[in-house]
């Protein structure tokens, strides 16, 4: 398999593992409690094994726990936005809801698809 096939295929094991893979109770949880992110995160991260070896799987199980868990695109929104006080997931209150989840879903994915890529581009490059 070819490194674009296989970032291709990243792309669709991560739709698959943090979308069509996780239930209610794992996407409202996993912020809250260790257990229920490390079940996502495990789901997530088995997927990847049919494309990278197993310690590049597990970068990606780690940080896809650590992401999740503790949300960090809403830390990096805070930093950029230097809007540490915002209830708003860092953006100002004036900012509708909906924009504010869609860009903090948004951030979270390029973050997820971002590690992923450069796990299976070193996986190939070994």
């Amino acid at each position: 398999m070819h490194l674009s096939d296989s970032l291709f295929i990243g792309l669709l094991l991560h739709l698959c593992g943090d979308y069509l893979l996780q239930n209610h109770y794992l996407s409202q949880q996993k912020t809250q409690a260790h257990i229920p992110a490390l079940i996502h995160a495990g789901i997530y991260g088995v997927l990847f094994l049919s494309i990278i070896s197993p310690a590049l799987a597990f970068v990606v199980f780690a940080t896809h726990f650590f992401i999740d868990r503790y949300r960090l695109a809403v830390y990096w929104i805070k930093l950029v936005n230097w809007n540490f006080q915002s209830s708003n997931f860092g953006f100002p209150e004036d900012v509708p809801k909906f924009l504010s989840i869609w860009l903090m879903i948004i951030i979270d994915n390029i973050f997820h698809i971002s590690i992923n890529s450069l796990c299976i581009w070193a996986h190939f490059a070994r």
